[in-house]
């Protein structure tokens, strides 16, 4: 028996979704390759969870570095950094170098997707994860003591909003158009050097002079400076927000003019 409807019951409609479901889809899906992903959970949340915890109970950090502010206080808000250029920066580099090299941009490049979603989307998966970043690693340092200030909490939130802008644009910049070999050793040396010598681990003051005003002006200097000011001092901090706001549109910039397909 066969069964027939009427003209007019079903009417094709081609074309592509909406712009905004696209880009929920295609962000969902980014993040979750990061969370299920082991390396880049060992990088973006187990070695910043290793650092708060040691660094917060054990007697490593220079004392002057502290003044009278506790451990578990100072350190937090720099490891709030940390956690950023981990999955901003380092994460998406070495993420995007590896999908050209595999052909998933050429891909997805075919589709529906404009380009600048492609980008869009993963830079709502990075926001993503830190907000994720933030919420645990915020929980544990609770738990060790931690008491930010609440004046602090509205500077610290667009600081990590700057600071994934920013590192992200960093992070296309660089996964966009080298080698994804050249990329995952680069990226991961930027890492060691901005956690030791970028102003993270070790604040500007406690450098020399003129070393200390270089890393202010970087946007791992930029970010741990500001979060600090945010978080400890319970400030609104300018200078750190427009230098991290420079490097995002620099960096953006320059992304789009390198990025590669392949």
């Amino acid at each position: 028996m066969t069964t027939s409807f009427p003209e007019g019951t079903f009417t094709p409609a081609p074309g592509r979704g909406s712009l905004g479901r696209m880009l929920r889809t295609h962000a969902r899906v980014e993040a979750a390759l990061t969370l299920r992903h082991g390396e880049q959970l060992l990088l973006t949340l187990i070695i910043p969870l290793a650092l708060l915890i040691g660094l917060s109970l054990l007697d490593v950090l220079p004392a002057g570095q502290l003044g009278t502010t506790s451990k578990v206080d100072w350190i937090t808000p720099r490891i709030l950094a940390l956690a950023v250029l981990s999955s901003a920066f380092t994460g998406q580099a070495i993420a995007l170098g590896f999908d050209r090299r595999y052909g998933v941009l050429k891909r997805l490049s075919a589709t529906a997707l404009p380009s600048w979603l492609l980008v869009a989307g993963r830079v709502v998966a990075a926001l993503v994860v830190v907000a994720l970043q933030s919420v645990v690693l915020g929980v544990v340092a609770a738990f060790l003591g931690w008491s930010p200030s609440a004046a602090g909490l509205g500077a610290a939130i667009l600081l990590l909003v700057l600071g994934t802008l920013a590192f992200g644009a960093l992070g296309v910049l660089l996964g966009g158009a080298l080698r994804a070999e050249a990329v995952l050793a680069l990226a991961n040396v930027a890492w060691f050097v901005l956690l030791l010598a970028g102003g993270i681990l070790l604040a500007p003051s406690a450098l020399p002079s003129g070393v200390g005003a270089v890393v202010e002006l970087l946007p791992s200097g930029a970010l741990a400076e500001g979060m600090r000011a945010a978080l400890v001092g319970g400030q609104f901090p300018a200078d750190p927000m427009l230098v991290l706001a420079g490097w995002a549109a620099v960096a953006g910039v320059f992304a789009t003019r390198t990025t590669k397909l392949t």
